[in-house]
């Protein structure tokens, strides 16, 4: 049988921790949104763990993320579950969303790679991604499973995602502009703007 999924907020700062057990998967996150962009990463998949490593960094959010999954079948339940506890750590992180910015987007190249990553926190889960991967595999990463990190990840952190890898021969340097123009587009999404304090950004007064 499989165990609830547990979130707490920790504090009044945009931290949060959520664990996920389940038959195929044991997972906690734990993240700061407003951190360094520290990292600590266990998936048993060493390319995913470099491409959670790109959201860390590049979008100064502290990630503590610890997966075992049935690697021993694939990697798809331990990308997806990450994706899906992610977003539910997301979702208690950023609260009502009073004050943040709502939208962010960005567009990174990577050589001859070039990706553009556009969120929404609306509360409305959706996701549109187009990447014309060259290699079915990269680093032990399926990159199917890709899409299958986000649609978990949008679903429960309740976002509007739209990703477009532009142009790219190199499926490594897809996959990485795609994660780090991701990392961007949350870090504009989430700045707090001075001129919204205490105000949600939406005309319907929620999110």
């Amino acid at each position: 049988m499989n165990a609830p999924d547990t979130a707490q907020a920790i504090g009044a700062d945009r931290t949060a921790e959520v664990t996920r057990h389940t038959a195929e998967t044991q997972i906690t996150v734990r993240i700061n949104l407003d951190g360094t962009g520290a990292a600590k990463l266990h998936t048993g998949i060493g390319f995913f763990d470099h491409m959670l490593d790109q959201i860390a960094r590049h979008g100064l959010i502290d990630l503590d993320i610890h997966a075992v999954g049935d690697l021993h079948i694939d990697g798809h339940h331990t990308v997806e579950d990450v994706g899906i506890t992610l977003g539910q750590a997301f979702a208690k992180a950023v609260g009502d969303k009073k004050g943040i910015r709502r939208y962010g987007h960005a567009y990174v190249p990577l050589d001859e790679a070039l990706s553009r990553v556009v969120v929404d926190f609306s509360g409305r889960p959706g996701l549109t991604q187009h990447i014309p991967f060259t290699s079915g595999g990269i680093g032990g990463l399926d990159t199917q499973l890709v899409f299958e990190f986000f649609q978990g990840f949008v679903n429960h952190a309740g976002v509007t995602l739209h990703i477009d890898n532009l142009r790219g021969v190199n499926a490594h340097h897809q996959c990485e502009t795609v994660f780090k123009a991701f990392a961007r587009a949350l870090r504009a999404a989430l700045e707090r703007d001075p001129r919204m304090a205490g105000v949600i950004p939406s005309t319907k007064g929620s999110l």
